[in-house]
């Protein structure tokens, strides 16, 4: 799928960040943060409409100037921190169908995703198309068995499912965590559970080297040295392809 659907991307970018301020806007790597999320979503070449819902005016510029659109600024309501995800879709949403524009797809693209693709976007919208989803998430697998998590009770450590203990960890199902990327999502559907998926989502799999939470400066590091090795890889993967055509 490289053809336009009717589809948006919004990208969540709110001004003001605790841990780390001015993060959505802030440098990766030689460009600002939220650049890499507006040219992924831009080059996976599949959204009617890219754009960022913001309440910060230099944001605004920044996403403008990247090729988003902005077409009007978040509501005070949805710019605190107590507004979820979901109210900013809601919100979003409904502007665009004040304004005669309705969508039938869209995708959710965190700011501070530097490993979200254009390839990854694609095939979380053909997945969510050809099977008839509600929702899709990029998912990545627990490096080491949660099964087999222990806590501190007492001063002293203990399994938190002691029935584990022994196994192997082969002989354990593996579990995955929410890559806090993106996701994309049927609207009508969507819109009529308010984001709480009866269905739940369908998933895509994704390699740890390419996630990493960036919540403080120390994460911030480690983030752009994963996304140097995988800019490395993808040059890797290209050279095998031209090699195997000459």
């Amino acid at each position: 799928m490289e053809t336009k659907i009717n589809a948006v991307a919004i990208i969540t970018a709110r001004g003001g960040s605790k841990r780390i301020p001015g993060k959505n806007s802030r440098m990766f790597l030689g460009k600002p943060m939220l650049v890499y999320s507006v040219e992924a979503a831009l080059a996976a070449g599949i959204f009617r409409e890219v754009m960022v819902s913001t309440d910060d005016e230099e944001i605004a510029r920044i996403a403008r100037e990247a090729g988003a659109s902005v077409p009007f600024l978040r509501s005070e309501k949805t710019a605190d921190d107590f507004a979820t995800t979901d109210d900013v879709l809601m919100e979003v949403l409904k502007t665009y169908e004040e304004r005669g524009e309705i969508f039938d797809y869209m995708a959710c693209i965190y700011p501070t995703a530097p490993f979200v693709t254009a390839g990854k976007l694609r095939e979380a919208m053909r997945l969510l198309i050809e099977q008839d989803g509600t929702g899709v998430m990029p998912v990545v697998r627990f490096s080491f068995p949660p099964q087999r998590g222990m806590a501190v009770r007492d001063g002293k450590l203990v399994y938190c499912y002691p029935e584990n203990a022994a196994k192997r960890s082969q002989d354990l199902e593996p579990m995955y965590h929410d890559c806090g990327q993106f996701y994309c999502y049927h609207v009508a559907r969507y819109l009529a559970c308010r984001g709480d998926l009866p269905d739940g989502y369908l998933p895509i799999v994704v390699e740890e080297t390419e996630v990493q939470d960036i919540d403080n400066p120390s994460d911030w590091a480690l983030a752009e040295i994963k996304y140097k090795r995988m800019l490395e890889k993808e040059g890797e993967r290209r050279e095998e392809k031209d090699s195997d055509r000459r």
